[in-house]
C-alpha cells in the first residue's frame, strides 16, 4: 500500500498520523467535494465509547461509509471499524445496557432498523416495515421504538399506505389535486401524505405490533423540510411520547404555532402541552429521573426567527418557568447533565456557536467554549463530546471537561487531505455601522497572499436574512474557496444577523433595504481602510436567498459600488415572490401582513421598482426546484439586464432546490462565479 493510501485509510477512522512533507495548494472546489464527512456520532450511556459514522470520497469521486467505535477510556485506542457493507448507516444510538448499537440503514432497498452487538457478529435486521423508517428514538429501557414514517393519513395499517403510493407510482396522468395551502414545500410537491409517528415494541430481537400514534392526523411530525428526531421524545416511564407539531388547520402557509403534544405510545387521546403560546415550541427533553421537561419556546407568532426562550416544566407540581430568561441568545439545541439540573446548550454568539452551561433553577450561565461552530455530541462521564468546525476545519470530534477546557482530539478525518491544501488567514474585525452601533464581520486573505501587493475583493452578503457568515465551515458557500481563488473575502454581519442579541436580529424586519445596506457599505470601507491589502475599489458582491435579494437591491441603491455581481436564488419581484412562495409567514412578518395590507412596504423595498437605476454586470443563477424562491424570480432579473443591454448571464440547474447539493453541480457553479469575477475584476488578463 503506497504511503498516501495507507495516511488515508487511517484517517477515516480518526486515527492521528504526523503531517507529511507535501507542497500545499490553494483550496479548490475540487477539494471541498472530496472532502471525507464524519457524520451520525453517538456516546454509550456509560461514557465509555463512542460511535461514528465516516464517509470517504475517493480520488475518482466514489463514496463509502462506515461506523467506527472508540475506547473513550484509553487516550491511545485505535478506532475499531464496525461495519463493511455498502451504504450508509445513519442515525446511531446505544442500547442501554451499551453491548449494542442500533442504527438505519437501506441493505435490502428500503430503510430499516438493524442492530448489531459490540461483542461480534453481523448486523440482525430488527424491521421489516413495508415503508422506509426516516428517524427514529429508542425509550429508556430499550424496549420500544418510535419512528418517522410516511404516511397517508387516513390509512389504519402501513400496508395501506403502501399500496397508495404504489397506485400513485403507477398513475398515468400526471395532474396533481389540491383544495388548500401547502401544495409544495421548500422542492417537494405535497403528495397527500404526511409524516407520522409510529410506536412498536422491541421484543427478541425484532419489532412487534406498531401502533401509528398520530394516526389520522393532517400534519408532520417531525416538521418538515428541516426538522428531525430533536423534535420527539418518549417520556422516561416510556408511557407516552411527546412531539412538536402544527395542529391541523387550513393556516399551514401562514403559521408558526408549532405545539408540543403528549400521546400514550398504544394510542389514544393527545394532549396540547404548550396550548397558551401561540408561537414556535420546540424539541422536548426530559431530565433522565423524568422530573423535568425542558424545551425551547419562541414568543412571536408567524415569525421563524424569534429568541428561542428555554422553557422547564416541574412534571411534578406542573409549573413551567423560563430558564435564564435575561440570556439574549437562542439556543439551537439542548440537552440535560448527568445532575438533572444542568442544561448543555448551543447557541450562535457574535459569529461563533459556542457551547454553554446553564443551571436550571438559578439561571446562571458558563461560557464552555467560544471559538468556530460546535455542536454538542453528548457526555462522557465528566467530560463533553462536540463535534467542532471552523472556517478552516471540516468538522471532526473532540472531548473536554465540564469547564471546557483540556481540549482533546478524537477524530482527525480528512488530515491527509488538508495537508496539502493551503487556507487563507481570516480575522473577526468590527466597525461601526447603522446608527453608530457596532457590527462584526470576518475578512480572509488570499491563500497565496504576498505582502504589499492588493487583492480584488469578493464581497459575501449571507441569506436568511436572519443569518450569518461566521467561523465555520460550509460545504455550498465557502469562503476559502474564493480565498483559494486569488481574492480577499469580506463577510459582514448586517443588521438582522444571528447571534448578536434578538433585538439585533429584528432590525431587519420591514427594512430589509435599510440598514442591511447601510451596514455593507460602511464595513466595506471599514475593513478597506483596516486593511490596506483590500481593494475596494475592485470587488464582486455575490449573495444567495436574501443575499440574492441585496445583489438586485444594489443593483437599484448602490450601482457604483462593484464591478461585478451574482445573483443566486434572489428575490426580485417582491408583489409576485408574495404569491408564490410557500411559507407565507415569512414575507408576512417580515413586510408586516400580506401583500394587500402592507403595500406601500413591499414597494418600497422591491428591487423592480428600481432597475433604471440597474448597470452592474450580474450573473443571475438559479435551481428549478426553489419552491421558496420560485425561478422566475431570476429569469425576471435576467431578462430585464438582457433587454437593456445590461451585461449578464444566467446560470439553471433543473435538479436543484434554493441550494446546490450536487457535487458535479457546485463545480460548475464555482467554476462560473469565479470566471465572472476573474472577467470583471481583471484577474482573467493577469
Amino acid at each position: 500500500m503506497k504511503i498516501n493510501t495507507l495516511c488515508m485509510a487511517l484517517l477515516a477512522t480518526g486515527i492521528a498520523v504526523p503531517a507529511l512533507a507535501v507542497e500545499q495548494q490553494p483550496f479548490t472546489v475540487q477539494d471541498l467535494v472530496k472532502l471525507n464527512k464524519l457524520h451520525s456520532a453517538a456516546v454509550s450511556n456509560d461514557g465509555s465509547k463512542l460511535v461514528y459514522g465516516v464517509k470517504t470520497v475517493a480520488e475518482d469521486g466514489k463514496t463509502d461509509s462506515d461506523l467506527y467505535l472508540l475506547d473513550l477510556t484509553d487516550k491511545d485506542a485505535k478506532p475499531l471499524q464496525l461495519t463493511t457493507a455498502k451504504g450508509t448507516e445513519h442515525d446511531v444510538s446505544f442500547s442501554p445496557d451499551d453491548r449494542s448499537i442500533y442504527f438505519v440503514a437501506a441493505r435490502d432497498g428500503s430503510s430499516q432498523l438493524y442492530r448489531l452487538s459490540l461483542t461480534g457478529g453481523e448486523a440482525q435486521q430488527v424491521s421489516h416495515l413495508p415503508l422506509d423508517i426516516d428517524g427514529y428514538k429508542l425509550s429508556a429501557d430499550g424496549k420500544q421504538v418510535v419512528m418517522s414514517i410516511r404516511v397517508f393519513p387516513e390509512c389504519d395499517t402501513l400496508e395501506c399506505s403502501k399500496e397508495k403510493f404504489d397506485a400513485e407510482k403507477a398513475r398515468k396522468s400526471t395532474g396533481r389535486e389540491y383544495s388548500q395551502l401547502m401544495v409544495r414545500h421548500w422542492d417537494t410537491w405535497f403528495d397527500h401524505a404526511r409524516n407520522h409517528l409510529i410506536v412498536a415494541p422491541i421484543e427478541h430481537g425484532q419489532l412487534g405490533k406498531t401502533v401509528d400514534v398520530t394516526k389520522g392526523l393532517d400534519t408532520e411530525t417531525p416538521p418538515k423540510p428541516f426538522s428531525g428526531m430533536e423534535e420527539v421524545t418518549f417520556t422516561p416511564d416510556g408511557k407516552y411520547v411527546v412531539y412538536s407539531a402544527k395542529a391541523p388547520a387550513k393556516d399551514q402557509a401562514w403559521t408558526t404555532n408549532y405545539d408540543l403534544w403528549q400521546v400514550p405510545v398504544n394510542g389514544g387521546d393527545t394532549v396540547n402541552l404548550t396550548a397558551e403560546n401561540k408561537a414556535w415550541d420546540a424539541q422536548p427533553v426530559y431530565s433522565a429521573d423524568g422530573r423535568y421537561l425542558a424545551y425551547l419556546a419562541m414568543r412571536k407568532p408567524g415569525f421563524e426567527a424569534d429568541r428561542y426562550r428555554i422553557m422547564l416544566r416541574d412534571t411534578v407540581t406542573g409549573q413551567t418557568k423560563e430558564v435564564a430568561p435575561l440570556w439574549d441568545r437562542s439556543p439551537s439545541s439542548l440537552s440535560f447533565g448527568k445532575d438533572n439540573n444542568t442544561l448543555y446548550v448551543t447557541a450562535q454568539d457574535v459569529g461563533q456557536v459556542s457551547v454553554f452551561a446553564i443551571n436550571t433553577q438559578f439561571g446562571d450561565i458558563r461560557t464552555l467554549y467560544n471559538d468556530g461552530s460546535n455542536s454538542l455530541v453528548g457526555l462522557a462521564g465528566d467530560r463533553l463530546i462536540v463535534r467542532h468546525a471552523s472556517l478552516v476545519e471540516p468538522g471532526d470530534l473532540w472531548s473536554m471537561n465540564a469547564d471546557g477546557q483540556d481540549l482533546q482530539r478524537l477524530t482527525d478525518v480528512n488530515r491527509a487531505k488538508l495537508n496539502k491544501i493551503k487556507f487563507g488567514d481570516f480575522q473577526q474585525f468590527s466597525f461601526k455601522g447603522w446608527n453608530n452601533e457596532e457590527v462584526f464581520g470576518y475578512w480572509l486573505k488570499p491563500a497565496n497572499f504576498e505582502e504589499g501587493k492588493k487583492y480584488p475583493v469578493a464581497f459575501l452578503v449571507h441569506g436568511g436574512p436572519q443569518g450569518s457568515f461566521g467561523n465555520s465551515f460550509s460545504s455550498r458557500w465557502n469562503p476559502e474557496l474564493w480565498a483559494g481563488a486569488g481574492y480577499a473575502v469580506v463577510m459582514v454581519d448586517f443588521h438582522g444577523s444571528t447571534g448578536y442579541g434578538q433585538a439585533f436580529t429584528d432590525s431587519i424586519s420591514l427594512d430589509w433595504g435599510g440598514k442591511p445596506l447601510e451596514d455593507l457599505q460602511k464595513g466595506l470601507a471599514a475593513v478597506a481602510k483596516q486593511q490596506p491589502w483590500i481593494d475596494a475599489s475592485n470587488a464582486c458582491a455575490l449573495g444567495g436567498s436574501y443575499g440574492g435579494y441585496m445583489m438586485n437591491w444594489i443593483q437599484g441603491n448602490w450601482n457604483d459600488g462593484f464591478k461585478c455581481l451574482v445573483d443566486h436564488a434572489g428575490l426580485f419581484d417582491m408583489r409576485s415572490m408574495y404569491h408564490v412562495t410557500e411559507e407565507l409567514w415569512f414575507p408576512e412578518h417580515e413586510f408586516g401582513g400580506t401583500y394587500e395590507q402592507t403595500k406601500d412596504l413591499y414597494e418600497k423595498f422591491n428591487p423592480a421598482n428600481y432597475v433604471q437605476n440597474w448597470k452592474t454586470p450580474m450573473l443571475v443563477i438559479h435551481g428549478e426546484q426553489d419552491f421558496r424562491v420560485p425561478y422566475d424570480q431570476g429569469l425576471a432579473a435576467f431578462s430585464y439586464m438582457q433587454r437593456n443591454n445590461i451585461p449578464s448571464e444566467l446560470l439553471v440547474f433543473p435538479d436543484e432546490n434554493h441550494w446546490i447539493l450536487n457535487p458535479d453541480n457546485l463545480q460548475q457553479w464555482y467554476g462560473k462565479v469565479l470566471s465572472w469575477m476573474d472577467r470583471w475584476t481583471g484577474k482573467a488578463a493577469q
